[in-house]
């Protein structure tokens, strides 16, 4: 059953990289390719993803490095930026954890389907919804999600779990919650840190939400792709070298992941999901804010 994830994620990469290698040869033949800084993405490229790796993300980092780096990606391109640049390494954190962490076969692929359906059918209703409204129930539902994790780590109180599977009543309510974290994705609301929550609260162990996460968007992310490439709406040769960078920075986070005991690990999971939180907050709270100004002034 792995297997047949992988050969479809390999169907997936190869249609990704036809359509990407295919636009850069003409946008480089035609001499339009962007004036972007190799060791200012380079650098962007293996932080942000060293970071991903461990479950932090890389999408709001880069966007704030590329600020601060002055990498002179401009706003308009960062979406395909993101998508575009960040594919192969997703992809590479999917292959390796599907690898080096166990989990149940059915578990897996059923949550990894789940959260592409979600994707798919899920984005037209999510993009209706308020933004900062989800923002502002996902922030606090992962803010309550690492407190009672903390409990249980300084033995407070019961909970969490060290299963590699779900069965009967649990894996319906995994499937459901990856199908509408695969929804929220659409709305800009990140996968990784709510599905390290919902593995934690069907009682599975912290590992196990690395390879469900990653290949969740191992998943969906090269079909996002594929329609910023069509689209040219991204910077051809920032994207390649944040690409090739980011997968370095993967391969060396994967190692210390896969060597980390596990309640450093657990430890690693609520620092995350707290720092998630509270970047939710935050940015609902600018939202607000932003709409407030644009109200008075109109």
């Amino acid at each position: 059953m792995l297997n047949f994830v992988r050969a479809a994620w390999a169907v997936l990469m190869a249609v990704y990289g036809y359509f990407f290698v295919k636009d850069y040869r003409q946008t480089s033949s035609a001499g339009k390719l962007d004036q972007v800084s190799v060791l200012k993405a380079g650098f962007v490229g293996f932080v942000t993803n060293f970071f991903d790796t461990l479950g932090i993300g890389s999408f709001a980092p880069t966007v704030a490095l590329n600020k601060f780096t002055k990498m002179g990606v401009s706003d308009k391109e960062l979406p395909g930026l993101l998508n575009v640049s960040y594919t192969f390494p997703v992809m590479c954190e999917a292959i390796i954890f599907t690898t080096v962490i166990e989990v149940e076969p059915i578990t897996l692929v059923s949550m990894l389907a789940a959260a592409a359906l979600g994707s798919y059918l899920g984005a037209g209703i999510i993009s209706k919804m308020d933004e900062v409204k989800i923002q502002k129930v996902m922030g606090f539902a992962l803010l309550i999600t690492a407190v009672l994790m903390l409990l249980k780590q300084l033995k407070l109180m019961p909970g969490g779990g060290d299963a590699i599977g779900l069965s009967g009543i649990k894996l319906i309510v995994g499937i459901a919650g990856n199908f509408i974290l695969g929804a929220l994705m659409s709305a800009g609301i990140g996968l990784y840190a709510p599905c390290m929550a919902l593995v934690y609260f069907l009682g599975m162990t912290p590992a196990a939400s690395f390879p469900i996460m990653m290949g969740s968007c191992a998943t969906l992310m090269p079909v996002g792709s594929i329609k910023f490439i069509k689209e040219g709406i991204y910077p051809r040769k920032a994207s390649l070298i944040l690409s090739i960078s980011a997968v370095v920075g993967v391969f060396i986070a994967a190692y210390l992941v896969k060597s980390l005991p596990i309640e450093v690990l657990t430890w690693l999971v609520i620092g995350v999901i707290f720092y998630t939180a509270v970047s939710m907050l935050k940015g609902a709270s600018k939202s607000n804010k932003k709409d407030k100004n644009t109200k008075l002034e109109a």
